[in-house]
């Protein structure tokens, strides 16, 4: 707490502003519909799910438990970032205070690094529930499920602390600075100290190796497990069901931490500022939107419920 307040009582600057996407009216309008229509998307598509899952007793297993999470992550992981960013598309750079800009780093750090350590317990659950199917009830419990996900977002929150108390104890140039990102993340705001940063950049690049490289390394080996154990299935179908449910999360992992690791675990002089906001958008739209999308489309299970949710309105609408 008084890590905190030092940061919210640093001398200084007190204000950030967003580099502008384009100063023509047009295409500032036509990103503004654009933007909102992919947020309004992935609020939809995620809520489904989360109401889906919620209401329907055959979708309240380990696996489903960890999707509505999931989407859950993905609300509010966009919340932090859109609105803020949709506000700045027009008119003149709208400043943002130093406690608001570290405010919005520290939930975006900590709701996309509990979106990485997720996706790796969906892995071991994937692992579970197809090399020891007959070992799954008693393993993944309803206790062992919440701890898992109680778990990813205490580390989260911790390592995300750590990190935005590191950043925004630096000393900052000048009054007014402006970050050239639709967002107060990490690598531009980092650029706009004058000071040594060769030390928070060190500890960057732990919380990356922590947040990316361990969990992607866990979900590699769960998979190579599960590749072995596909492999062994007699059935064709076995293999294509065992097959469909895995290459869902694979597909969505692949997205998620191949476009992160771009901007996190590249050197320092390899990294363009303007690459590293266009693959941004790719993790702030692309995977919240692809998740509902992959795991509806690819689920027969959940496009079942779905049906249901909608006849049955259908037909209370008809009554």
């Amino acid at each position: 707490m008084l890590a905190w307040n030092s940061v919210l009582n640093q001398s200084g600057p007190t204000e950030f502003v967003f580099h502008v996407f384009t100063a023509v009216p047009e295409f500032q309008a036509f990103l503004f519909l654009l933007f909102l229509l992919l947020y309004l998307m992935i609020l939809c598509g995620n809520t489904a799910i989360i109401c889906v899952v919620g209401t329907h007793s055959s979708l309240r297993t380990p696996m489903y438990f960890f999707l509505s999470n999931l989407s859950f992550l993905e609300i509010c992981y966009t919340s932090v970032v859109v609105p803020l960013m949709l506000s700045n598309i027009f008119g003149a750079q709208k400043p943002i205070p130093l406690a608001g800009c570290a405010a919005q780093m520290f939930f975006f750090v900590t709701l996309g690094s509990t979106d990485c350590f997720l996706l790796a317990v969906m892995a071991y659950d994937r692992y579970v529930a197809i090399c020891h199917p007959l070992h799954y009830t008693l393993v993944m419990t309803q206790k062992l499920c919440v701890q898992m996900v109680v778990g990813a977002m205490a580390l989260a929150l911790f390592l995300s602390l750590q990190l935005t108390v590191l950043i925004f104890t630096l000393p900052f140039c000048g009054h007014l600075r402006e970050i050239n990102h639709f967002l107060c993340d990490v690598p531009p705001v980092l650029r706009l100290a004058c000071a040594d940063t060769r030390v928070h950049q060190a500890v960057l690049y732990v919380v990356g190796i922590l947040v990316l490289t361990v969990p992607f390394l866990l979900i590699c080996v769960s998979y190579v497990f599960i590749a072995l154990a596909i492999l062994r299935i007699r059935s064709t179908e076995g293999r294509r069901r065992a097959f469909s449910t895995c290459s869902s999360h694979l597909t969505v992992v692949l997205l998620q931490y191949g476009c992160c690791s771009l901007v996190y675990l590249r050197p320092r002089s390899s990294t363009s500022e303007d690459e590293d906001r266009h693959i941004a958008l790719v993790y702030t739209f692309v995977t919240p939107l692809l998740n509902p999308l992959i795991y509806t489309l690819r689920n027969k299970d959940v496009k079942g419920a779905l049906k249901n949710v909608i006849t049955g309105k259908t037909a209370s609408d008809a009554h």
